[in-house]
C-alpha cells in the first residue's frame, strides 16, 4: 500500500523539467534529487515527504529518454505517479527502476494538491482519504508487481538469480 500526500502537475511534464540536462553529469542519486522540478517548482526535493504522489495530466515524462527523471523523483520521496497518460519510454523506464507509473485519467480531474491518497497497487484502487472517494485503474499483473516490489528490474533480477 502506498500512502501520501500529492502534488499535482499539468499536461506534458516533459524530462527537461523534471530533472534538467545540466544535472546529468551528477551520479549520485540524493545529488540529483535536489534539481527535482526545479525549473518549474524551485526547491520541490524540500518539501516533498517520502511516501508523497505525483498526479498529472497526459504525456507524463516526454522529452529525453533519460532515466535520471525517474530516479531523481525516487529519491526525492515520490513514491508512485498518477497520469492521464505517459510518454512510453518514461513508463517503461519507471517500471524498470520500481516506480510505480499508473494511468488512471480521472485522478487528474477531482484529486487537488495536497490531498491524501493511497494506493493498491494490486487491487487498481486508489482512495482519495480526505474525499472519500475510491478510482480505479488497471491493475499490474503479477510479474510487474514483483517487479516493483523488488525495487526495480536489476534487484528483481538479482533477487531471482541468487545474487549474482
Amino acid at each position: 500500500m502506498i500512502t501520501g500526500r500529492v502534488w499535482k502537475f499539468g499536461d506534458h511534464v516533459d524530462t527537461d523539467v523534471i530533472i534538467p540536462g545540466r544535472y546529468l553529469n551528477l551520479t549520485d542519486p540524493v545529488e540529483l534529487a535536489k534539481h527535482v522540478f526545479e525549473p518549474v517548482k524551485p526547491g520541490f526535493y524540500r518539501l516533498v515527504k517520502p511516501g508523497d504522489v505525483i498526479v498529472a495530466g497526459e504525456n507524463f515524462g516526454c522529452g529525453s529518454s533519460r532515466e535520471h527523471a525517474v530516479i531523481a523523483l525516487k529519491h526525492a520521496g515520490i513514491s508512485a505517479v498518477i497520469a492521464k497518460s505517459f510518454a512510453r519510454i518514461f513508463f517503461r523506464n519507471a517500471i524498470n527502476l520500481g516506480l510505480p507509473a499508473l494511468i488512471c485519467p480521472d485522478a487528474y480531474e477531482v484529486v487537488n494538491e495536497g490531498d491524501r491518497i493511497s494506493i493498491d497497487l494490486g487491487k487498481g484502487v486508489i482512495r482519495v482519504v480526505n474525499k472519500g472517494l475510491t478510482l480505479r485503474f488497471k491493475p499490474y499483473p503479477p510479474f510487474i508487481l514483483e517487479l516493483l516490489n523488488a525495487g526495480g528490474l536489476v534487484p528483481y533480477l538479482k533477487k531471482k538469480l541468487g545474487g549474482a
